[in-house]
């Protein structure tokens, strides 16, 4: 993954590079105002879209042989898209083991404060990516954003529900505190929902999110019950290890189904965001583990 895409005299290596997507996608998504410099912006765009798109171009060829015989017929392609729960990528990684059981309040600090920064807000993917879907996929689409939304209640909201469980540990979140992976599980989800030619692949890796988060987030949840954290700073995670699992479900058959009904062609490109983002967080569990273990753990590099 270090590896992966174009690199430069200003961003020469994978961290240079995934601050500074992560950098510019906080100024390219943030409201803004009419501008005496907006064609120094577009030009900005066009430069910050080619290291991107090189990236995510890297990427999808390194999954390519995961990917090689995958389904077309609907029904076997959510089969295949089910079993990634127990066989993908990163699955029933011991981190989550471990912060359920032995973690202590500062370990889930560190760990929540990268979680927090890479965080992409699952409400704006889903948005970005309903644009222009057919409407059966579209609706499902929108049931998800309106439970994102807290079903139009601002206390039920799950962005600000996040939110208020990092200001309630007075966690800082910050790009240059951030390990790149995280930055690059957030890079690749924005890249994916705000670029159209990746629509298909933003709609398998959030299906993989709402497949496969309930497990770690209970873990989570478990965790922080155990060091006594009250509920109000838990109920994100609580909420998610339960709702995430009819997500899932609704989103398999009412988004993934009609969509590989419709164009068989277009399970190659789910199959490819789903295992995109699945390597994405197995990458961030083990530099997680590298860091938060380092004591208990002690990692000895031998020259060769």
């Amino acid at each position: 993954m270090a590896r992966l895409g174009e690199f430069t005299p200003q961003f020469p290596d994978a961290e240079a590079l995934h601050q500074g997507l992560a950098r510019w996608n906080r100024r390219r998504l943030a409201v803004g105002a009419p501008s005496a410099t907006w064609r120094e912006e577009i030009g900005e765009e066009a430069r910050m879209r080619r290291l991107e798109g090189a990236f995510v171009e890297a990427f999808r060829a390194l999954v390519a042989p995961e990917v090689e015989g995958v389904p077309t017929d609907a029904a076997r392609f959510v089969a295949w898209f089910e079993e990634l729960k127990d066989t993908g990528p990163g699955q029933y990684d011991q981190l989550f083991a471990w912060l359920e059981a032995d973690a202590s309040l500062e370990d889930f600090k560190w760990f929540l404060t990268q979680e927090a920064a890479g965080e992409a807000g699952f409400d704006d993917l889903v948005a970005l990516t309903q644009v222009k879907m057919p409407a059966r996929a579209k609706l499902e689409l929108a049931r998800n954003y309106w439970d994102e939304m807290g079903r139009g209640n601002e206390a039920g909201m799950h962005g600000p529900m996040l939110d208020r469980t990092i200001q309630g540990f007075e966690l800082k979140p910050t790009i240059e505190s951030t390990l790149w992976q995280s930055l690059a599980l957030a890079n690749t989800l924005t890249a994916f929902a705000t670029t159209r030619r990746y629509a298909y692949h933003s709609i398998g890796a959030l299906g993989a999110v709402e497949l496969t988060a309930p497990t770690r987030v209970a873990c989570i949840d478990a965790g922080l019950k155990r060091l006594g954290v009250e509920p109000a700073l838990r109920k994100y995670f609580g909420l998610h290890a339960v709702l995430d699992v009819e997500h899932s479900k609704a989103w398999n058959a009412e988004v993934l189904i009609p969509l590989v009904e419709a164009d068989p062609s277009c399970a190659r490109y789910i199959a490819e965001g789903a295992i995109m983002r699945l390597i994405l967080g197995e990458q961030c569990f083990e530099a997680y583990r590298a860091h938060l273990w380092a004591h208990e753990h002690p990692v000895v590099y031998a020259a060769e």
